[in-house]
């Protein structure tokens, strides 16, 4: 399991001329907190200061000493990327607590859990204030994700989905198939033999 931390101070060495760009301050995460939109540079100036990133773009791989990117001339401050305004920086996600729907407090984040091509997996917890999985686990699956809590600083999980991450849904059953109608009786055909006529006989009938 890699972490967002295990990234803070890595080395930023450019591939095309090998060039040490600095050392990461800070992540910057989307606002979804599904994946990795750059690295956090730091900042310089004392009275209109400039924060300076590198855009995940980039950024070519995140390796185990360093990490690597494309060229000297990545280098992009703050400003000059309006989306950036909504990124959130890993340092301002730290300590975010979390809840269920029904207002259960489960913990607070600690870190992110990295997967290998910058994607965020998971959260580790700093504290936890359930029993379970959880606890035992000390994580919470991003699939738990209900509301990264931009909005009100709480994110909020599927306590279900969190301690079963790998439950498979069981399949919806299938509709009945409906019984066939029964057949309607078909009608007899009328008979082409002739009726029988009654036999004719020479007895006149009796005088009364």
């Amino acid at each position: 399991m890699r972490l967002g931390k295990d990234l803070v101070g890595k080395q930023i060495i450019s591939v095309t001329d090998g060039r040490s760009l600095g050392n990461t301050k800070d992540i910057y995460l989307n606002n979804a907190l599904t994946e990795i939109t750059g690295i956090y540079l730091g900042s310089e100036g004392l009275i209109k200061r400039k924060h300076f990133l590198i855009t995940r773009t980039d950024v070519v791989v995140f390796g185990l000493d360093a990490i690597l990117v494309r060229s000297s001339e990545v280098i992009a401050e703050e400003n000059s990327l309006p989306e950036s305004v909504a990124w959130v920086r890993l340092s301002k996600l730290n300590k975010r607590e979390i809840d269920t729907p029904g207002g259960t407090k489960v913990g607070t984040i600690g870190d992110i859990i990295v997967g290998e091509q910058g994607n965020i997996t998971g959260f580790a917890l700093s504290r936890v204030n359930v029993q379970g999985p959880i606890e035992k686990n000390g994580t919470v699956p991003r699939t738990a994700v209900i509301d990264t809590g931009d909005a009100d600083g709480v994110m909020t999980i599927d306590l279900t989905k969190a301690e079963n991450p790998d439950a498979v849904a069981e399949p919806a059953a299938p509709d009945p198939v409906p019984a066939p109608l029964p057949e309607e009786p078909e009608e007899l055909e009328a008979s082409s033999e002739p009726t029988p006529e009654e036999p004719e006989t020479d007895e006149e009938p009796s005088e009364s």
